[in-house]
């Protein structure tokens, strides 16, 4: 089978593939109108990318299969590809424990302010009278917006900081009770049903927590879902990460809530972002008292970029053999 690579990908996933007889083509670099060239010249069956977009027009005939080499498919013409009888599938929980440690990670520069300690280190400035300040994390609420893969890996990793912990998921959507045991198991999250309730909204999970992150896939329900109504039921000085996606949080809404209640937050992820791994970064939240950020990182540890390679191999053989691929989106 013709393989197209058109993102960074493992070089053990790329022995992988050749190991199963596969015509791999690696272009990490491809984009835009290249993109669509190399599909069709390339006679690819098989489409491999990470954040790159893929669109109506790079799909030539002889594509059967395109895969997202991470979770989200928010790139990809889902809709254009079903049309076309082309199957999308993805690697989904493959990097939830890197994303679940940068996101527990920037509480901890949030509650910290390591960020601002580190800065003001390297101005030459000793202020250990001001960043002794801290309110500590062992008996706060977290408030988590999804109940998947990447959340549950956060509560477990909150729970075991002491945290308390206030979720809510379509899944749960309108219940304000207990996680019950039965379905702390469900989720993997029974050694935490003691500390896990459930929120009946977004704007009231908001109101009883003193962080709030965010895991929500991105769709036309979750766009924005963030919005002015939530971030305005948090009570002021609360911390909020996203590591989703930017698109599901109100950006103006945010800066709004960040002036005006002093949040502190932490975003790995943004309304607007270089289309590249490299270049100019024109947002301006991170300019904010109080803000801080990474580079849409969270996925971005060689554990769990190996594991996403081992599993897009897979995902190529059970393809090769069966004609059906797993994890498929459409």
């Amino acid at each position: 089978m013709h393989v197209l690579i058109a993102d960074k990908f493992e070089q053990s996933g790329i022995d992988g593939l050749k190991q199963l007889g596969c015509d791999v083509r690696f272009e990490p670099d491809l984009k835009d109108q290249a993109l669509a060239d190399a599909v069709r010249d390339s006679g690819a069956e098989i489409l491999i990318v990470r954040s790159t977009k893929v669109t109506d027009a790079m799909m030539h005939p002889t594509l059967k299969l395109i895969i997202r080499a991470g979770a989200g498919v928010n790139t990809i013409d889902v809709k254009a590809a079903t049309a076309r009888g082309i199957v999308v599938a993805n690697c989904p929980g493959k990097n939830s424990t890197a994303v679940a440690e940068l996101t527990m990670g920037l509480i901890l520069a949030l509650d910290r302010r390591i960020p601002e300690n580190v800065a003001d280190l390297r101005a030459g400035t000793w202020n250990k009278k001001e960043y002794s300040k801290a309110r500590g994390l062992h008996g706060r609420t977290l408030g988590v917006l999804g109940v998947g893969n990447i959340a549950c890996e956060v509560i477990r990793r909150a729970a075991a900081f002491g945290m308390h912990i206030a979720i809510w998921s379509r899944r749960f959507d309108g219940q304000d009770r207990p996680l019950t045991p039965a379905e702390a198991a469900q989720l993997g999250l029974a050694g935490c049903a003691t500390s896990v309730a459930l929120a009946p909204s977004p704007a009231a999970l908001a109101a009883r927590v003193d962080v709030l992150t965010v895991h929500l896939a991105l769709s036309p329900d979750t766009r924005q879902l963030v919005n002015a109504e939530v971030l305005g039921q948090l009570k002021p000085g609360s911390f909020f990460v996203n590591t989703s996606r930017g698109e599901v949080v109100d950006h103006a809404a945010l800066r709004a809530a960040v002036r005006d209640k002093g949040l502190r937050v932490a975003l790995d992820v943004f309304e607007t972002e270089p289309a590249s791994p490299t270049g100019v970064f024109e947002d301006t939240i991170v300019q904010e008292p109080g803000v801080c950020g990474t580079h849409h990182i969270g996925a971005s540890t060689d554990q769990a970029q190996e594991a996403i390679a081992a599993e897009t191999v897979r995902i190529v053989q059970v393809f090769r053999d069966t004609g059906k691929a797993p994890n498929a989106v459409n």
